[in-house]
């Protein structure tokens, strides 16, 4: 998916999801200029901020 994509799916904006892919924290591929990220890495990502309750 595109980077706007991937802050829609994120909920974030774009801005955050450029500064994931320029300090290396998520996965991606550059095809020329353009950069694609997959929707496993996003949730991997989700899933490592995961904070789980101590019920």
């Amino acid at each position: 998916m595109t980077v706007e994509q991937a802050g829609e799916y994120l909920g974030t904006g774009t801005r955050f999801v450029r500064r994931l892919i320029t300090e290396r924290r998520i996965s991606f591929v550059k095809i020329g200029k353009y950069v694609r990220l997959e929707r496993s890495a996003l949730d991997a990502l989700v899933d490592a901020g995961r904070v789980h309750s101590q019920r």
